[in-house]
């Protein structure tokens, strides 16, 4: 079997996700970038493909519309496999449903669209095409995560009692969207970003990691959003109280005007025998702790973790794994089922292991949950049916 071949759509001079995004898929050679376009500017757009990339004129294309266009006239041993899409949020749609409609996979970066009638109609269309939609919620590719998410299956903790999720950023307390940092202008823009400013950006993976690991479902939820910056036109802060399907309660926290903060997603679950706690500043660590005994740290490659967690570790341990990495065994996983299609055999249940249009679509009733019950004045309201 040769490399799956990959085109992105995004990720031109300034952007951040993209070069990540091509990075995480070619870091286990099973993927390779073949075309894309880059920019909503054609002429920049081919430009950067052989810049930025490395790829022949021929094939860094001026607009999606061309790249889907032209993909599709190669003979089946070249043309692209699938789709990457890691363009602002009001672009997720159209090249998604255009890369289904023109019967290539796809991966998209989250949120998965602009809204979640949108959403719906994607889930439909890849399962009447009958393709693969992955959406890149990286941190459930952590070998800890993996292992924090064994221990809730297994029963270690019993029955859930509660969660907590905080995702907390600093970059966003000065006013960057009018001093022309490219990140800044789009994500705090609802024509681009959505209804949703922070907790469409970073809350949506607190809530895919929280129902990952414990396996529960948002019920209903209860939201006061913010915006401290003025001027700015989406929240930049929140707090969510969250009801589960199983009774269990808890709360995700989501900021990106919390001075001095990095990248602090912590997930931290609570149940009748036992807890854990893992953060994505310290990923390679699993706390559990105990009613009875010393807590333990359960260490990415150290002993005695479970085979899913050891099936997503790399390296040995004591060889920090990170964002990249876990980046990375989304794009690995998603490649192998992707192969085990092309060569007519069944994935295993570990390379099913990735974010799907299912989450997505859970992703987007989310945010107009949270939206919604926060223009409300913070009521109780339930989880939009994703049905």
């Amino acid at each position: 079997m040769t490399r799956i071949r990959m085109g992105l759509v995004g990720g031109g001079d300034g952007a951040f996700i993209g070069a990540v995004h091509r990075m995480a898929a070619e870091l286990d050679g099973r993927i390779e970038l073949v075309c894309g376009a880059f920019s909503s500017d054609p002429s920049r757009s081919k430009r950067f493909g052989q810049e930025l990339y490395g790829l022949p004129l021929d094939r860094s294309y001026g607009t999606f519309n061309e790249m889907m266009a032209e993909e599709s006239k190669l003979p089946a041993e070249k043309r692209m496999h699938f789709v990457v899409i890691a363009t602002p949020n009001h672009l997720h749609f159209p090249v998604a449903e255009l890369s289904l409609q023109t019967g290539f996979h796809v991966m998209s970066d989250k949120p998965v669209t602009f809204d979640l009638a949108e959403a719906k109609t994607l889930r439909t269309l890849a399962t009447q095409k009958n393709l693969l939609f992955g959406v890149t919620h990286n941190y459930t590719g952590y070998p800890m995560v993996k292992e924090a998410r064994q221990l809730v299956k297994t029963g270690a903790l019993g029955s859930i009692r509660r969660v907590v999720v905080e995702y907390i950023q600093g970059w966003l307390s000065e006013p960057l969207e009018t001093q022309g940092n490219k990140q800044a202008i789009w994500r705090t823009d609802p024509k681009f970003s959505g209804s949703a400013g922070c907790m469409g950006d970073i809350g949506t993976h607190g809530e895919n990691l929280l129902e990952y690991v414990t396996g529960l479902e948002i019920d209903s939820l209860c939201a006061d959003l913010t915006t401290f910056v003025p001027g700015r036109l989406l929240e930049d802060d929140g707090n969510v109280l969250l009801r589960f399907s199983n009774g269990a309660r808890g709360v995700l926290l989501a900021s990106q005007i919390a001075v001095g903060e990095e990248n602090g997603l912590k997930l931290r679950v609570y149940g009748e025998r036992a807890s854990l706690e893992w953060g994505q500043m310290e990923p390679n660590s699993l706390i559990v702790r105990w009613p009875d005994r010393p807590f333990e740290v359960r260490r990415t490659g150290g002993p005695g973790v479970s085979e899913a967690a050891t099936a997503a570790t790399r390296l040995p341990a004591g060889h920090p794994e990170g964002f990249l990495e876990a980046f990375a065994l989304l794009y690995r996983n998603f490649a192998a089922v992707l192969e085990a299609r092309l060569v007519g055999r069944d994935p295993t249940p570990e390379e099913l292991d990735f974010p799907t249009i299912d989450d997505g679509v859970r992703g987007m009733a989310f945010i107009d949950a949270v939206v919604d019950s926060s223009k409300r004045g913070g009521v109780w309201t339930d989880f939009p049916l994703s049905s």
